[in-house]
């Protein structure tokens, strides 16, 4: 029986979701709040979480962000009312797997919950990431380029892994900073500028082809050299 964790902090909701997935032979725990949710989804013990993005004490992508810091990787079910496009990006940039936009159908949440977990059966966990000559080890957590070992803070690891995840993609300094440091962006600070420059000089030593490039006006990206 699948174990699902629901981190929803509106009563009439949760309920629902509890009475929905008991129907259709889950196994739900309930949580209310974000921090208490957070300590139960890196427990390791649930195959998928439901997780609601507004929640109190801890929002829901930063809950998702630290589980995914943490190599938590059961799948992430985000639920909001925030229905916009940019806010359904940001969530599943952030990690989730899927996201519904409130109000929804019960029978709509299992069924796409099912499909989640049928998708991780199916599919053999990642283990690597590659751009270029540039491998990063996510089991061992390690990096190389061109054979040589490269010593990474905890920092620069999550946010290199989070550039080779999305590699050829523009990544804003807003979606950097959310998905790594998990609360909203302050544009004024130098955070990312500071990182990014201890990144690039291990990455893009001397005499090798740059890998992460500054978009003007839009943001980074990594990418192979063409």
């Amino acid at each position: 029986m699948p174990k699902i964790l629901a981190i929803e902090d509106d009563a009439t909701t949760g309920k629902e979701i509890v009475a929905e997935l008991k129907q259709h032979g889950f196994d739900v725990e309930w949580v209310a709040d974000g921090r208490d949710g957070l300590l139960r989804a890196v427990s390791g013990d649930f195959d998928a979480v439901i997780l609601d993005r507004l929640l109190p004490r801890m929002d829901g992508l930063a809950i998702v962000t630290v589980m995914r810091g943490a190599d938590v990787n059961i799948p992430v079910l985000m639920i909001s009312a925030l229905s916009d496009v940019d806010e359904r990006i940001r969530g599943l940039r952030a990690g989730g797997d899927d996201y519904m936009t409130k109000p929804f159908a019960s029978e709509e949440l299992a069924a796409r919950l099912e499909v989640l977990l049928r998708r991780r059966e199916a599919a053999p966990r990642q283990s690597t990431l590659s751009v270029a000559d540039l491998d990063l080890d996510l089991m061992s957590r390690t990096a190389r380029r061109g054979g040589a070992d490269i010593k990474l803070m905890p920092t620069e690891f999550k946010l290199l892994e989070f550039m080779m995840r999305n590699s050829g993609q523009i990544l804003t300094r807003t979606m950097i900073f959310e998905a790594i440091w998990g609360y909203h962006f302050d544009p004024g600070t130098n955070l990312i500028d500071v990182h990014l420059g201890r990144l690039r000089r291990k990455i893009d030593r001397p005499g090798l082809a740059p890998l992460i490039q500054t978009i003007r006006g839009s943001g980074y990206a990594i990418h192979a050299p063409e």
